[in-house]
Parts: C-alpha cells; structure tokens; sequence
C-alpha cells in the first residue's frame, strides 16, 4: 500500500439532481434512493477504515435529516454542495450567499459542526463568478473544491494540483478533482462517468503520476454511482451520458483503491498544508 495519502469524496445528492436543465425537478419520495446508497458506501468505507469528505446538498439534509448526523458519527467530514444545487452561473452574489448560508445553518443543527469546504454543483465556479472566492473566505470556509481543469465543465489550462488563493479576507486552498493528463487534453479519470469509463489501471497510474509530483489526487463520487439499477430522467443522449454514464457499478472499483491507497478527508489535508506560524 502507498504510504501517501489521498482523498475520497462523495456529492451527496440524488438520481434527480442534474444542473441546467431549465427547471426544478420534482419526484415522489418513494423513489429517492440516496438514503440507501449512502448507506452502501458508509459500509464499504467502514470496511476499509476509510475516512472521506461528503459534500451535502442542503435541500437533501433537509428532506432526509438523519443522514449528516449518521454520516458525522462515522467520522467523516461534513462539508457544503450548496442548498438548491443550481449552477453559480445562475446565481448573482447575493444569491450565492444566501444558498451558503441556508446550509450552513442547516449542517450546523444537524452535526454541531459549520463546514469548512465547499464545491460548486457541475464544477460551476468560473470567470462569470468573479465573487466565489471572497464570499467563501469571508465566511470561514478553508477551502473550495468547485474547480475542475478539462474543457467545457471546467478550465483546462487550471492547476491539476492543490494551490491557494489569496483574498481580502485571508486564504482558501483550491483542491480539483484528479485528472489524466494528455497530449491533447485532461480525462476526466477522477469521478462521474470517466472514472467508471476509463482502466483502472490508467487511473493508478495517473494517482502515482500525482505522488510523484508530491500531491495528493481527489476522487468524487456520486451515490447513484453505485447503483446501476437506479432511474433516470430523460434526457438528451449528450446530457444523459456526461450526467449517468453507462450503468457501470463502482464500487468494484472503488474497493480496488481501498485496497492500494490510504486516504483522509480533505480538512485534515488543509490542516497539514497550513504554513506554520
């Protein structure tokens, strides 16, 4: 096993949570499944000894308020995906802080704990959110994880490695999701459709590439992700595969990195990585 460390994280929303699609999506409590499936992955990361950093949509804490508290008294850390899980680009400044700070106040209830991390919904920070930063440094937050550098979703000329940004009210790390750097363009190995798409052993040898250059690599991972037999909404065939991907089940995969590598939460990261005064 490698003695560095990585982190494992989860995006705690449903089968139904899909950005831009031009409206709010309702569906029948009978068929919300992300209870259960974070249930099967709390069990396999118990399994493993592994602890991750679950960023909860508040709209679902809120529906299902047993599952922050359940997931904090297994160790994990308990940070923010946002209320209404609307892209930032569809939100102005204010907007922005109100969605943070429902939430906030949400998980500070429910686990005694304020997040200390964020990340946007479909990667959605960018230059048309000039305000994220200072906003999330203003508030306390210690870090963002809404960054990812590939083309479309993100900004592929983007750090691939952890890095700070200074703002008026202090500093938060940016930590992006892992990616496989080609000749051409980054894969999107780390999480979501690509990291049940692409080998296994193409994302190894993309996690020793990061060790070698001292950084630590970001796995994300959505609850529907381990459950290929979950429903889908009918979208466009693009939409539909950049959102479920093939029907895949990954926690085969998963179980395999468990095996190889150690991993912590992202706050204990940021803790390691603080400058010493």
């Amino acid at each position: 096993m490698s003695s560095a460390y990585h982190a494992l994280t989860v995006d705690v929303e449903d089968w139904y949570h899909v950005c831009g699609i031009g409206k709010q999506i309702v569906v029948p409590r009978d068929t919300w499944r992300v209870g259960h499936n974070i249930e099967k992955i709390l069990c396999l990361f118990e399994q493993y000894q592994c602890k991750a950093t679950f960023f909860m949509l508040g709209s679902v804490a809120e529906s299902l308020p047993e599952l922050a508290p359940m997931i904090a008294a297994q160790g994990h850390e308990i940070a923010s995906h946002g209320y209404s899980h609307r892209l930032l680009s569809e939100m102005d400044e204010q907007q922005f802080r109100d969605d943070l700070q429902q939430t906030e106040e949400l998980l500070l209830r429910q686990t005694g704990q304020r997040p200390v991390g964020y990340r946007a919904p479909q990667w959605s920070v960018s230059s048309q959110t000039p305000w994220v930063d200072h906003v999330l440094a203003e508030r306390g937050y210690q870090y963002d994880s809404s960054r990812n550098p590939l083309p479309f979703i993100g900004d592929s000329s983007a750090s691939r490695y952890p890095y700070r940004i200074v703002t008026d009210y202090g500093a938060l790390w940016e930590i992006p999701p892992l990616v496989t750097k080609t000749a051409l363009v980054h894969l999107p190995t780390g999480g979501g459709w690509g990291f049940r798409f692409f080998p296994l052993d193409l994302i190894v040898a993309t996690i020793e590439d990061y060790e070698r250059a001292a950084a630590s690599a970001v796995l994300y991972l959505h609850p529907r992700e381990v459950d290929p037999d979950g429903p889908r909404l009918p979208l466009s065939l693009l939409k539909q595969f950049v959102t479920y991907g093939t029907r895949i089940d990954a926690t085969v995969r998963i179980t395999e990195l468990l095996k190889r590598y150690r991993f912590k939460t992202l706050a204990e990261m940021v803790l390691a990585w603080q400058p010493v005064s």
